[in-house]
């Protein structure tokens, strides 16, 4: 498997202007990833999103670092408007040279958008959806996944069923080893599910701690259940990443692995070190 990392794993410098989506490259290079992946461009002013990609591209090539991925938000719920969006998106992988699009299926659901729609009344809509992007995709030769993410559509049981209705080997899941915490699933048996969907992994760890205690506080937010759970480094959470990867290894996966760091600790050394125990497991 190669290491990859994720832009938004450098997120505490973006914010701060420290950094941007283009300079993180050469610091990803310099740290020893095999690729990088983009969340959602952050296009400058005077800028199209195709034109900020060509940059990152060209930036990208000049450090040989390649793009594994682009990943964005959608909620598919929304129809033909959303489609056609997720659509143009798929158009800016191609200028980055992204091989892999992730796309959401139904993030940002509200409790009144989901009254009488649990998640097998709307399950055709959806696969219809993402049927007919990764037909798109692979006239671009893309590959499109969702990934466990946003609790709607976030337990294997969905995702798993959700690839199987779509039924489409261009279309697959971005397995995140540690997400499925937040629909308080066990990742191990999370991922020992979904081993013959995954296109793509993400690298990531949380701290849990239960919802019968009080509220830890600052870093922390609750799961569907009401546990706690705050980003953690690779290796330092409650996550059983190694027992994920080596399941996803022996299952024959050779591709990208990407390590998504979201916690409060300096992101430079929690990338590094979370790289070092990722290394390690591998």
């Amino acid at each position: 498997m190669k290491i990859g990392v994720s832009s938004y794993s450098f997120q505490q410098l973006i914010s701060s202007g420290a950094h941007t989506q283009k300079s993180i490259i050469a610091l990803a290079k310099e740290m020893g990833f095999d690729g990088i992946e983009f969340t959602d461009l952050n296009t400058p002013d005077g800028m199209t999103e195709k034109e900020y990609a060509l940059e990152i591209r060209e930036e990208c090539e000049k450090h040989s670092l390649p793009v594994a991925a682009y990943t964005i938000g959608a909620d598919l719920l929304k129809g033909g408007d959303e489609i056609e969006r997720v659509c143009g998106k798929l158009d800016v992988a191609a200028v980055l040279g992204a091989p892999v699009l992730r796309h959401d299926t139904a993030w940002g659901l509200s409790g009144e958008d989901k009254t009488y729609r649990g998640f097998d009344n709307v399950l055709e809509l959806l696969a219809d959806s993402c049927r007919k992007i990764t037909q798109y995709a692979r006239s671009l030769g893309i590959v499109t996944v969702t990934e466990n993410h946003g609790q709607f559509c976030q337990e294997s049981a969905r995702i798993e069923k959700l690839v199987n209705t779509v039924a489409d080997p261009n279309f697959g899941v971005l397995c995140d080893i540690g997400n499925f915490c937040c629909a308080d699933e066990n990742s191990a048996q999370a991922v020992g599910r979904l081993l013959p969907y995954i296109k793509h992994v993400h690298a990531k760890d949380f701290h849990i701690k239960s919802g019968n205690g009080i509220d830890p506080g600052e870093g922390f937010f609750r799961s569907r259940s009401g546990n706690y759970l705050r980003g953690a480094i690779i290796g330092h959470g409650d996550v059983p990443v190694y027992q994920c990867v080596r399941n996803i290894a022996a299952s024959g996966y050779d591709g990208f692995i990407s390590i998504e760091f979201e916690g409060m600790e300096n992101c430079l050394g929690a990338i590094r070190i979370g790289l070092n125990n990722l290394k390690r497991m591998i």
